[in-house]
C-alpha cells in the first residue's frame, strides 16, 4: 500500500522525532496566541482549559496523517474537517479560509525552522517537499486560496505575518494558561525556544528575546543526544505525567 508521505521523505524525518515536533508546537503556540482568529480556539474551551493536552492531541492527529497509508491518512484529514464543521455549526459561523491557511502555513514554517535549528540546513528541494505534503492536506480539507508553489507560499507567509497577527486579551490569557500548566521554569524555557524559532513579527509582538545561555544550552542538548541523555533532559522539559506522550512521538524512520 502507498503511504500518504513517501517512506524516506524529509517530512517523516522531521515529524518522526519528538525533538522537532515539540519545537514545532512551541513555535506554533506563540503564533496561535497572536492569530486574529484565536477566538475560535476558545469557543470549545479545550485550549485554555489545558493547552498541553491540546498540544499532544494535535501532534497525534498530525502524525496519524503523515505516517499512515494513503486511505487512512485521508480519513484522518476528513475527520479533522468534520470536527471543524461541528464547531462551526455550534457557533453558527464559519471559520475564515485565511485562518485555516494560517494554521497550515505555521506547520510548514515551523517544520523547516525546527529542523534547521536542531539538525541541519534544508535544501530547497526538501523545503518544497514539506510544502507539497501540507498543500495536499489543505487541498483535502478544501481550504480555499492555497498557494500552488513553495515560492508563492513564501510570499503569502510574509503577507500573513504582517496582516493576521494581533496581541489581544486572548493572547494574554493563553500565556497565563501556558505558565499555569508548565510551571514557571518550563514556561521561561518555552519562551526561549519560541525566541529562537519565531519570525520577527511574532517576537516583536510577544517581546521574545533570547538570553545569552540559550544557544550554548541548545548545543549541549544536541551533544546529549549522542550519549542518549536527551531522554532525561526531555523528561525535565514537561510535567512528569507527559513522559509517555513525549516518548510516543518518536517514530522509527527508514534510512
Amino acid at each position: 500500500m502507498t503511504g500518504f508521505v513517501n517512506v524516506k521523505s524529509i517530512v517523516k524525518e522531521i515529524w518522526g522525532s519528538s525533538d522537532t515536533t515539540l519545537f514545532i508546537f512551541a513555535g506554533a503556540a506563540a503564533e496561535f496566541a497572536l492569530n486574529k482568529a484565536v477566538d475560535w480556539l476558545y469557543f470549545t474551551g479545550r485550549l485554555p482549559a489545558n493547552p498541553l493536552d491540546r498540544l499532544f492531541s494535535t501532534v497525534i492527529y498530525a502524525q496519524r496523517i503523515l505516517f499512515s497509508e494513503q486511505e487512512a491518512a485521508l480519513k484522518a484529514i476528513d475527520q479533522i474537517t468534520a470536527i471543524h464543521k461541528g464547531v462551526e455549526a455550534g457557533r453558527g459561523a464559519q471559520i475564515p479560509d485565511w485562518a485555516y491557511r494560517d494554521v497550515l502555513f505555521m506547520l510548514i514554517d515551523y517544520s523547516i525552522r525546527s529542523f534547521e535549528i536542531l539538525q541541519r540546513r534544508l535544501t530547497e528541494a526538501e523545503k518544497q517537499e514539506i510544502f507539497q505534503v501540507f498543500y495536499r492536506v489543505g487541498e483535502r480539507m478544501h481550504i480555499q486560496g492555497l498557494p500552488f508553489t513553495y515560492k508563492e507560499w513564501q510570499r503569502m507567509r510574509i503577507q500573513q505575518l504582517n496582516s493576521n497577527l494581533l496581541k489581544s486579551n486572548f493572547t494574554t490569557d493563553l500565556y497565563k494558561q501556558y505558565k499555569k500548566h508548565l510551571g514557571w521554569g518550563r514556561y521561561l524555557l518555552m519562551r526561549q525556544i519560541q525566541a529562537l524559532l519565531a519570525p520577527a513579527q511574532v517576537k516583536e509582538l510577544l517581546s521574545l528575546q533570547s538570553i545569552f545561555f540559550i544557544k550554548p544550552a541548545l548545543t549541549f542538548y544536541k551533544c546529549s543526544r549522542l550519549l542518549r541523555l536527551d531522554v532525561v533532559i526531555k523528561s525535565l522539559l514537561l510535567p512528569a505525567h507527559y513522559k509517555a506522550q513525549v516518548e510516543s512521538l518518536d517514530y522509527a524512520v527508514p534510512v
